[in-house]
């Protein structure tokens, strides 16, 4: 992925419940104006994502509403909500089409064959 930087000293490292040494990394640049959620298996950076600062909000009210619901589940079971774990979710500023065959530059790269040891 790139060369390896000491993490910024606004972020944070979290673990997968899958254990195997995989962690996501989240980091603030102010410089860039970015966030940048990284994904790491060992010291080993397997892919990165970088989220502009404005969309953090947007971000953070979904993971408002997934721990509202998930603390909904365990208190009062599924599909269940009181009006303590009520919270409105604002949509996405997005159109929904559900066509994404624009969303990414896909390149395919050229087959090669592959060599033959004896």
């Amino acid at each position: 992925m790139g060369e390896v930087r000491p993490m910024p000293g606004f972020g944070d490292l979290f673990t997968d419940l899958r254990g195997e040494d995989r962690t996501l990394r989240v980091s603030y640049h102010p410089d860039r104006g970015a966030v940048v959620l990284s994904l790491w298996n060992g010291t080993l950076c397997r892919g990165s994502f970088r989220m502009p600062a404005d969309d953090v909000d947007r971000l953070l009210a979904l993971l408002t509403a997934v721990r509202i619901a998930a603390a909904g589940d365990d208190a009062a079971g599924p599909g269940t909500a009181t009006d303590e774990t009520a919270v409105a979710v604002p949509e996405p500023s997005v159109e929904r089409t559900g066509d994404v065959s624009g969303t990414a530059r896909r390149v395919v790269l050229p087959a090669l064959p592959a060599p033959r040891v004896a």
